[in-house]
């Protein structure tokens, strides 16, 4: 009898795979063109620091739903790059809260529009109602299945922009 067959190239989990790998190289390529050392990560952290300044590391992590010792690696870096500065809480010694430095808001600045622009490049070849759908369908996705992860999102997801 003939194992069952799955077409693992069609399956949804190898297609997420391949656009998160063309969603990165375009993100790194449009960052470079315009000589901004972020990765998609960094700047999901800067964005999110921007939205809550002074919240914990811990809380940013929730945001974008990241690992909180692996956040504390890409906070590492981007102290280093000078974008964000971390100070310890008065309320919580443990804790550590970030915020923008002026680099950090500035560097925001420039990239928001460059991030913005490329969303669509992702989605290319699909119609503008199709892009749409597309993210609506991942974000209904990704809430369901963000209840079985180790680091969940924590906060609202807006819904795609129509």
């Amino acid at each position: 009898m003939a194992e069952p067959t799955i077409d693992t190239l069609q399956s949804p989990g190898h297609l997420i795979r391949r656009l998160h790998q063309i969603s990165v190289a375009l993100f790194a390529d449009h960052m470079a063109r315009h000589n901004i050392d972020l990765t998609p990560v960094q700047f999901a952290t800067v964005a999110a620091i921007a939205r809550e300044p002074g919240a914990d590391q811990a809380t940013i992590a929730a945001r974008i739903a990241y690992d909180r010792a692996t956040l504390g690696k890409v906070i590492d870096r981007l102290v280093t790059k000078a974008l964000i500065q971390r100070d310890i809480s008065p309320s919580d010694k443990r804790a550590r809260m970030v915020s923008l430095t002026e680099e950090g808001h500035s560097l925001l600045r420039e990239a928001l529009p460059i991030v913005e622009d490329l969303q669509s490049d992702i989605l290319t070849g699909l119609t503008p109602a199709e892009q749409v759908q597309m993210a609506t369908l991942l974000t209904k996705a990704t809430q369901i299945g963000d209840r079985l992860r180790r680091a969940p999102h924590r906060g609202h997801i807006s819904p795609p922009k129509t």
